[in-house]
């Protein structure tokens, strides 16, 4: 049946419709058991990435609903209780000293994650969720240092590395910010200026030396596939897996006189910082896996399976990019290593570290790197090439 291979819908006079039953632990937030609505389309394809797309969207809702709902699992401990807001709306403070945790938190994803991505929002209400979970849930004025204590202490039991900390931290601490300034509330952010040790439990990151690069490559090129055109393409450029993926053909150029790849924000995969935007000249392993890519029949994205939805599935790729290449990599390395990789065999040539930056997309700290246009990519490709037969032994590993 033509509807089965769209998941969430089904067809009705060509036209594809999306249904989804509301669990019941949420009923009482609908007045109908169940959601329907048109997909306008009778393209199975384009059905079949719209239902997607919203049924990770009801998810992400979903979890929502569950943590800001009074009727949570161990809710006779809480000190006092999420109030259930369905819809985010901005709170009315006129009349109040304070806003609760949830209200911070719409407020804060309304007005501030409007136009960021999926990560964004899910960051937010993760630390919400494990400040409730930890200490309870309560007005902002009404958390302590005492509590923001316990809070750290509560995840460092919980076994989060010391960056997984930071992070959670960092959302929390800009959420209660926001709604203090925004506000104009007469309180305190507990949590600000706690010391936490960003290398407790954080994994070493290794290099993958470069007699292993070499034979991923062979390999790469003897099994001659869009899987391996990737992993080939981010051996010899030190690209990020996100950015690889989700690159279209048209940022592929190699009707010029310097063959290069561009790594640009799309509406499908975001950049993680202003200098990941940047043009790398492609060598070796990557430029043969760019002519392969072109050479393909397919149109529009260098790796389609990796975009099959509105945004990049790069969780996916890495599941099993990773699952292949630990058979010709020592232990430890991942596909993020290529990148760790990358540096030291700009270092092993002595590349100049601005140089090194631009090609990786590093973020600097220098103002005077802010300034002018960068290196060419004739300068560039001369450091390119010059680590294309490199064999010098990487360093031992390093942290993160």
């Amino acid at each position: 049946m033509l509807t089965k291979s769209v998941p969430f819908t089904f067809n009705r006079s060509g036209y594809f419709y999306f249904t989804r039953r509301v669990p019941s632990d949420l009923i009482h937030h609908y007045r109908y058991p169940r959601i329907v609505q048109g997909l306008r389309t009778s393209s199975p394809n384009v059905a079949r990435s719209r239902a997607l797309v919203a049924a990770a969207k009801l998810d992400e809702y979903w979890s929502h609903l569950r943590m800001t709902d009074p009727d949570l699992i161990g809710k006779h401990l809480l000190k006092s209780m999420f109030v259930p807001n369905s819809v985010a709306v901005l709170p009315n403070v006129e009349a109040a000293d304070s806003l609760s945790l949830v209200q911070a938190l719409d407020s804060y994803l309304l007005q501030r994650g409007s136009n960021k991505g999926k990560t964004f929002h899910a960051a937010g209400r993760r630390a919400c969720s494990y400040l409730v979970e930890a200490c309870g849930s309560k007005q902002l004025h009404e958390y302590s240092r005492s509590d923001a204590l316990k809070f750290r202490e509560w995840m460092v039991a919980k076994g989060l590395a010391g960056s997984s900390i930071t992070r959670v931290l960092n959302s929390l601490t800009a959420i209660i910010n926001f709604a203090i300034t925004e506000y104009a509330l007469d309180i305190r952010n507990s949590f600000v200026g706690m010391h936490i040790d960003r290398r407790a439990g954080v994994h070493t990151r290794l290099p993958i030396p470069v007699s292993n690069i070499q034979m991923v490559q062979r390999e790469c090129k003897a099994k001659d596939d869009d899987v391996r055109w990737l992993i080939a393409l981010m051996s010899d450029t030190g690209m990020r897996l996100a950015e690889a993926a989700g690159l279209h053909r048209d940022d592929i150029k190699l009707d010029c006189d310097i063959p290069f790849v561009r790594v640009q924000e799309h509406s499908w995969r975001r950049l993680k910082t202003r200098s990941s935007n940047r043009d790398i000249p492609l060598v070796g392993a990557s430029l043969w896996a760019a002519q392969r890519i072109l050479e393909d029949s397919s149109v529009g994205f260098a790796f389609p399976r990796y975009n099959k939805t509105e945004l990049t599935n790069a969780n996916s790729a890495s599941a099993a990019l990773n699952k292949w290449l630990k058979e010709y990599v020592p232990v430890g390395c991942t596909m993020h290593s290529f990148r760790h990789s990358m540096r030291d065999r700009l270092r092993a040539v002595e590349c100049p570290s601005d140089i090194v930056d631009q090609i990786g997309g590093w973020s600097t700290e220098s103002v005077g790197q802010g300034y002018g246009s960068g290196y060419t990519l004739e300068v560039l490709q001369r450091w390119m090439k010059s680590i294309e037969v490199s064999t010098q032994a990487m360093p031992k590993a390093r942290q993160l």
